[in-house]
Parts: structure tokens; sequence; C-alpha cells
């Protein structure tokens, strides 16, 4: 059974900064893909970013520059970084991962439970 735990959401202050972790556990034969997508209520999850397990990486418009994800390979963790945070970056942040799976070997989609994050002074 595969599990994404997320961790390091909180409040900071514009200009701050904060981590968020998801570390991937379970019977994972390789990450595909993992990253960042958030929720604001009353709209939909949106991407943040994403990282290939070859280290590629996708970005919001939104968010290019400020927030920085990351990959490691060997703890099946993935990172953001957010640096110098806005009141608008305010959300759950969810954790998402293509892992490959199983015998015979499928890719799947997990999703962690969420975590907030307030950008507030």
């Amino acid at each position: 059974q595969v599990q994404l735990v997320e961790s390091g959401g909180g409040l900071v202050q514009p200009g701050g900064s904060l981590r968020l972790s998801c570390a991937a556990s379970g019977s994972i034969f390789s990450v595909n893909v993992m990253g960042w997508y958030r929720q604001t209520p009353g709209k939909q999850r949106e991407l943040v970013a994403t990282i290939t397990s070859g280290g590629a990486t996708h970005y919001a418009d939104s968010v290019n520059g400020r927030l920085t994800v990351s990959l490691d390979n060997a703890k099946n963790t993935v990172y953001l970084q957010m640096n110098s945070p806005k009141p608008e970056d305010t959300a759950v942040y969810y954790c998402n991962a293509h892992l490959a799976v199983g015998s015979p070997r499928y890719v799947y989609s997990y999703w962690g439970q969420g975590t907030q994050v307030t950008v507030s002074s």
C-alpha cells in the first residue's frame, strides 16, 4: 500500500520562507513524476509545480521564480520551497505522485492528505 505523507505547512509571513515535504512510502518500484497542487475554497485544484525523476521541472506561471520544487529520488520525497510567498499563495497544498508499483508494473496517481499554508502578517 502506498502512502504520501505531507509536512511543513503552517503560517508564514509575506517575505518569509517555508518548505513543504511529501514522502512516498510503500511498495514503490520507481517515481515517474511528483509535484504539488493547491486549492482554495470555491476554486478548482490547480497545478503549482511538478518534477520528474530526471529532474525536469514545470511551474505554474503564477509561481515561477518564487517557489522551487525539488526531488530526492533516494527518499522518494518531493519538496516545495516557498521563498517570499504572497498572501495569494494561501491555500491547501496537495502532493501528487505518479508511481510505478506492483507486478506487473503499472503507474498510478496518488494524492496526499493536504497541508494548509497561510501567508499573512
